[in-house]
């Protein structure tokens, strides 16, 4: 078994296997570690043994008996032996968990005694399959500095008391959160934070059928809606992204034929519904300048007022850098460059790429071509991801060469 089959593997049946054992234990963070402990036992021994009829029942056996293993090496266990060994899941070949386990799981995973932060990053290692490197990347912090925030999270779940699992009405609070792991699973998966891929669409997949998920078991709330529909818009444009060679074509250049029109339908149907429902969120509005640049026919009839406006909403209700950019440009295409610069500067020497990245674009727009390589090369070594590495470089040598 090669190691992309088995992390396929693991991104499928790993939320299953964590909610089966936390149903029947509680307990998270152990149940996290031996759900962990069973993936590498499968590991050492598929590739010799060949992969079960039932790769699911076969992991949660194993979970289990590292449980129990865990119950009896423990002193401090001890009381929670006969639990673990008597009142598990059946872990036969036939276990089937239910359907919405990766959602229950993400839910337990923003405990409202974590940060956002901590919960949003405990939750995509828990379900998502991304290694705590790629959480690191979307959050902008060293790979240790993650490590240890996730680790502190398992342990204050550990620490909090109460009832665990929780009430429903208790997990049914934490939407907002699961929310923002979701989104971040799918920026994950329609720009990889690193590697020789610019995509990777097992996340983004994953990503929105985790969405269709809430929608279903929350709908009235209008923001699962926005979310999916931002979702089901930004993957419309995945099959005009790159190029044969897997190098990367910007927006205003992409062969807007080869987006997904069902995807975009169905997003725009969304949002119609969702937006006129109450308070218009975060995700509703990101949704909304999805729709706007996916209804456009070309580069130049999208309408930059209207985003710049949403721009702006979005920037009162949930501000942050990645806005921050959003705004710059929208500000550039209305008033020009010189404004879009200006918005820039708010974020000063950001260690994200695209600030740097969306200077140098502003920066050659205004024929400033020293300022602008300096930019653009500055973007490229920030990045990890080896196709946007070559369009930043690329870029640069052609206003050099100009």
């Amino acid at each position: 078994m090669t190691d992309t089959q088995l992390e396929e593997v693991w991104r499928r049946e790993a939320p299953y296997v964590l909610a089966v054992l936390v149903r029947s234990y509680g307990h998270f963070d152990d149940c996290e570690d031996a759900t962990q402990e069973a993936l590498l036992a499968a590991a050492t021994q598929w590739p010799t043994d060949g992969v079960p009829s039932s790769p699911r029942g076969w992991l949660i056996r194993v979970a289990q008996r590292r449980l129990v293993d865990q119950a009896r090496s423990e002193v401090a266990r001890r009381r929670r032996e006969t639990s673990f060994a008597g009142s598990g899941a059946s872990a036969d070949e036939g276990t089937d968990a239910d359907l919405d386990d990766s959602l229950y799981v993400l839910l337990l995973c923003c405990h409202p005694a974590l940060t956002k932060a901590s919960q949003v990053a405990l939750a995509l290692r828990a379900v998502s399959g991304l290694t705590t490197a790629q959480i690191a990347a979307g959050f902008l912090v060293p790979t240790s500095t993650m490590a240890q925030r996730i680790s502190r999270a398992k342990a204050t779940i550990a620490g909090a008391g109460g009832t665990f699992p929780p009430p429903a009405a208790d997990l049914w609070a934490r939407l907002a959160s699961v929310r923002h792991a979701v989104a971040l699973l799918h920026t994950e998966g329609h720009l990889s934070s690193s590697g020789p891929s610019l995509t990777d669409p097992g996340f983004s997949d994953e990503a929105i059928r985790l969405a269709r998920l809430l929608v279903n078991a929350a709908p009235h709330d209008p923001e699962n809606a926005g979310l999916l529909a931002l979702l089901l818009l930004t993957q419309a444009r995945a099959p005009a992204r790159t190029t044969g060679d897997g190098d990367l074509v910007p927006l205003e250049q992409q062969d807007r034929s080869r987006w997904d029109a069902d995807r975009i339908a169905e997003g725009v149907r969304l949002l119609e519904t969702a937006l006129p429902v109450g308070p218009v969120g975060e995700f509703q509005l990101q949704g909304a300048i999805a729709a706007v640049h996916a209804e456009a026919a070309t580069w130049a009839d999208t309408d930059w007022p209207q985003i710049l406006e949403l721009y702006r909403m979005l920037d009162s209700v949930a501000p942050s850098p990645a806005v921050t950019i959003g705004l710059a440009v929208a500000e550039a295409r209305v008033h020009g460059p010189v404004v879009g610069l200006r918005r820039l500067d708010a974020l000063g020497d950001s260690a994200n790429h695209r600030v740097h990245a969306t200077r140098g674009h502003l920066l050659a727009e205004l024929g400033q071509r020293v300022e602008a390589i300096e930019a653009l090369r500055s973007a490229a070594r920030r990045t990890r991801s080896i196709p946007e590495q070559r369009y930043l470089n690329d870029l640069a040598g052609r206003l050099r060469v100009e």
